[in-house]
């Protein structure tokens, strides 16, 4: 195979088809249209200081949340790529209420895409890196049936891959079909993703926490305890964690995947509504845990593994705790302590 740095994500997955039987002919056309729409998506983050793409369109989604130009423009075009595969019979998208069922007047697939279009894009302003992170399911009801709520309700463990792109100062694309996982750096000279982080690992241990502190008097006392552990001397490295929080969750992630330590969003009690915390399940915490375990880390929501945890609603939220395995076992290990006390 090439070395690195001339690999396309093509000849990636070419090479690795017959190690996985889900990397069929098929499989392939689908990521490589969900790469085209992350190419467009990443043109218009580019320019989005040149044009009328940025601030709020005036509708709320269905998180309760402003929905900016630029996540409406990422959502559109992801939809509209996507649908025309062939490949896929389903979406859900964090700025839709429902499943998006592909039109009968298009060739429909096997598969199911759960995605957030543009993690981040309320930084996007400040030119802070923003994301698209994906999720791919399998369908589990019969092919000439509609598809079904179980077919979208999965657990994490059942993805086929999951991955995420990052638009900034370069773009990356970094994901896993459960055979590692892998980063391609975008050459715009070219117009190709190329393999730029083959096999990443995270570190076992890290030296960096990342959480929003400020929320510290909306967290319960065992939150409290983990956040003072990794600011305590009380651990292997004899000093606290460095505090880094960008506040975009694929940045984040990002970092943490390449320089080790742990993310952390736990539950609080800010809005009755939410109680199990803000970051959704399905397009966000189970894609993301995906790679950390394929990467050698972990994630829990502090008690159980995200991607044991069964979705019972497509907006499903849940606390997350992902990153180095050592670092994410502590964190279990101080609920349970609290949990037997």
């Amino acid at each position: 195979m090439p070395t690195t740095g001339q690999v396309t994500v093509t000849e990636h997955l070419l090479y690795h088809q017959k190690q996985s039987p889900e990397a069929t002919g098929r499989f392939t056309s689908l990521l490589n249209d969900l790469i085209l729409a992350a190419k467009i998506v990443s043109r218009e983050v580019n320019k989005a200081g040149l044009v009328d793409i940025l601030g709020f369109t005036g509708d709320i989604n269905v998180q309760g949340e402003a929905v900016k130009k630029l996540d409406e423009y990422a959502n559109d075009i992801i939809i509209h790529r996507m649908e025309r595969s062939g490949a896929i019979c389903a979406m859900v998208s964090e700025e839709n209420a429902d499943v998006v069922i592909v039109s009968d007047k298009f060739q429909r697939g096997d598969y199911i895409l759960i995605f957030d279009p543009l993690d981040g894009s309320s930084n996007i302003d400040a030119n802070v890196n923003v994301g698209t992170i994906f999720s791919i399911h399998k369908r589990i009801s019969p092919p000439i049936a509609e598809p079904t709520e179980s077919d979208v309700l999965q657990p994490g463990y059942k993805q086929i891959a999951a991955g995420y792109f990052l638009y900034g100062t370069s773009t990356m694309l970094v994901y896993t079909s459960g055979r590692g996982v892998h980063g391609f750096t975008l050459d715009p000279s070219v117009g190709e993703f190329l393999l730029s982080h083959p096999d990443i690992r995270i570190p076992e241990q890290g030296k960096i926490y990342s959480v929003n502190e400020s929320y510290y008097a909306y967290w319960d006392a065992p939150t409290r305890d983990v956040i003072g552990y990794f600011k305590s001397f009380d651990n292997p490295r004899g000093k606290p964690h460095s505090l880094r929080y960008i506040g975009s969750l694929v940045a984040d992630f990002h970092r943490t995947l390449l320089y080790g330590g742990i993310f952390m969003y736990p539950m609080d009690y800010r809005d009755p509504k939410a109680p199990r915390g803000k970051l959704r399940l399905m397009c966000e915490a189970s894609p993301l845990a995906f790679v950390a375990e394929q990467a050698g880390g972990l994630a829990t929501d502090g008690r159980n593994r995200i991607l044991d945890i069964e979705p019972t609603a497509i907006h499903q939220r849940v606390p997350l705790f992902m990153g180095s395995e050592y670092d994410v076992r502590k964190v279990t290990e101080l609920y349970l302590q609290h949990d037997g006390a």
